[in-house]
């Protein structure tokens, strides 16, 4: 299957913005040990609102799908820190572009 991509819009009170990081990391320590990645952007003007993007290079086993008992305690830690809004929550899959990426110079 191809790789995967989730995301999440999430709203952190700020007096829960340090344990929501902590939170985070801890998360996204535990999927780098199954190869996959969290990555965490903070808004720059609205205050406690992040974006979450979860990748793993095989759409069957990301966690969003078949999350790991550890993976799973600590997604509800973050969203007991933090509240994804109804339909804030997707996950997308890898199409292949026809032909691959483009050069670096934008030629074919």
């Amino acid at each position: 299957m191809s790789r995967a991509l989730s995301i999440a819009r999430v709203t952190v009170a700020p007096p829960q913005e340090a344990a929501y990081l902590a939170a985070a990391a801890a998360l996204a320590a535990e999927l780098g040990g199954r190869g996959q990645h969290l990555w965490v952007f903070r808004h720059p003007t609205e205050t406690g609102q992040f974006l979450e993007f979860r990748e793993s290079a095989d759409g069957a086993a990301h966690t969003a799908i078949v999350p790991t008992p550890a993976e799973a305690r600590l997604t509800a830690a973050l969203r007991s820190l933090g509240a994804a809004g109804p339909g804030s929550e997707e996950l997308w899959f890898e199409t292949p572009l026809a032909g691959g990426p483009p050069s670096a110079d934008g030629s074919s």
